[in-house]
């Protein structure tokens, strides 16, 4: 770590020799295994390693980035010159520049992002093989669209002319697999995966294969119903949508713009009362934990709901100045452009009542597990997207259906979720069951 740290300093040194009144820079480098396997057979193992590296430069208010893949020293001086030669030729941008005194985190926390060792080849084709064993072994499962896992390994540096620098390592494990049911007319296809930071906290991928194989098989039958207006009940799996909605409609480069439909509801109730969305980028075993944001400034754990009210905008360095804010230290940003606004791990509280009690009480309606289609406006808030599950009837599951659209206003169906006690930390943007009352579902 220190050695690629040092090589930043010295690509910074070779930015002020060049001109640059303050520069940053990053290093990412990544390590990948995967395999791919169907209906038993190997289609697929590779592995890839990569490195990159990126440098931002700042001349007065203009600024332009360059990214290499070579990062020994003797080519410094020539990328911070075409850096340079890019940003005396760009216009002028009033907002932007690097984090100043007391802006940047002093002393990150260590955070455990990073699994010791990686898995053997061996072990990743035993995994696939497993999962998609699993799913076929369940009966109705005619075909497979094939298994995979995979192993990642990332390391993050950054430094700046400000002073700061920092590094942080994160891992993944995952594995999943896809499976067809039934055959001729009545053919559905489903799916089940899971990732984790460490390899021990990695579901059986027997379980992951059961799974898939089980709910592959559940939407045999599936049919389309009448319009009409119902409540809805969202799946976990899918359920984290309704909040990549929301991050989507904070994010501060949006609010800045004017294009988001909370752009004026900063300290307002904007979903129900009791609801808390918290986001905690130090989150041990996160899957999108870091410990510090992409322009060094200090993240920390905040309630971007709280009891309803929003708090908080996403705001990187360039966005905050845009409102005249202090940052919230959510820059995220890759080596070859500049920093944006983005969320870590995110999950709304649960609720007080179970999955069933969700559903008690709905004598017609939705379960979604599929949704299809990014059909959301976040000028106006409105909603509409396919979606896939089983039809409601008196508060039971009661058949599985397809081609249905479900519509409504985020501002109405924020205001509107009522969330179960079941929230599981899987996905990195999590949330419990919710249910939504009055949605339209169009149907046939």
């Amino acid at each position: 770590m220190t050695d690629h740290l040092n090589r930043l300093e010295d690509l910074l040194k070779a930015a002020r020799a060049a001109g640059a009144d303050a520069a940053d820079a990053v290093y990412i480098e990544g390590d990948s295994l995967s395999h791919s396997q169907r209906l038993g057979n190997v289609e697929m193992i590779e592995r890839a390693e990569g490195r990159d590296l990126g440098l931002r430069v700042f001349v007065g208010h203009r600024h332009a980035s360059v990214s290499a893949t070579e990062i020994e020293p003797e080519t410094f001086a020539g990328l911070a010159e075409r850096a340079m030669a890019m940003a005396r030729a760009v216009p002028e941008d009033p907002y932007c520049g690097i984090a100043g005194p007391g802006q940047f985190a002093v002393q990150p926390p260590q955070l455990e992002t990073a699994d010791v060792e990686e898995p053997p080849a061996d072990l990743l084709i035993s995994r696939a093989r497993e999962a998609e064993d699993a799913a076929r072994a369940v009966e109705g499962v005619t075909n497979s669209e094939g298994a995979e896992a995979s192993w990642g390994r990332t390391g993050v540096y950054l430094a700046a002319t400000n002073g700061f620098a920092g590094s942080y390592g994160r891992t993944s494990h995952s594995v999943g697999v896809s499976v067809v049911a039934g055959s001729g007319g009545d053919m559905q296809t489903d799916y089940d995966h899971h990732t984790a930071v460490f390899a021990a906290d990695l579901m059986a991928p027997a379980e992951i294969g059961r799974s898939a194989g089980e709910r592959a098989v559940a939407r045999l039958g599936a049919r389309p119903v009448k319009t009409v207006k119902a409540p809805v009940v969202f799946d976990p799996r899918v359920a984290g949508g309704l909040l990549r909605h929301l991050l989507g409609a904070i994010n501060g480069a949006s609010v800045a713009r004017g294009t988001s439909f909370l752009k004026d509801r900063l300290g307002d109730a904007v979903m129900a009362p009791g609801l808390t969305v918290v986001e905690d980028p130090h989150r041990p075993r996160g899957l999108r934990s870091k410990p510090f944001d992409g322009e060094g400034i200090a993240n920390r754990r905040s309630a971007l709901i709280d009891d309803g009210v929003l708090t908080t905008w996403l705001l990187d360095l360039r966005s905050a100045r845009q409102l005249d804010l202090a940052p919230t230290g959510h820059a995220s940003r890759g080596t070859s452009g500049p920093p944006a606004p983005s969320a870590t791990n995110v999950w709304l509280e649960a609720g007080t009542v179970s999955r069933q009690d969700l559903l008690a009480g709905i004598d017609s309606g939705l379960y979604v597990t599929e949704m299809i289609g990014m059909g959301v406006d976040y000028v106006t808030g409105d909603y509409s997207r396919g979606a896939g599950g089983y039809w409601i009837e008196k508060s039971e599951l009661a058949f599985p259906v397809t081609e249905l659209t479900i519509a409504g206003n985020l501002k109405d169906m924020f205001k509107a979720i009522t969330p179960a006690d079941d929230l599981d930390l899987r996905y990195g943007i999590d949330a419990p069951t919710l249910r939504i009352d009055g949605m339209t579902i169009a149907g046939a």
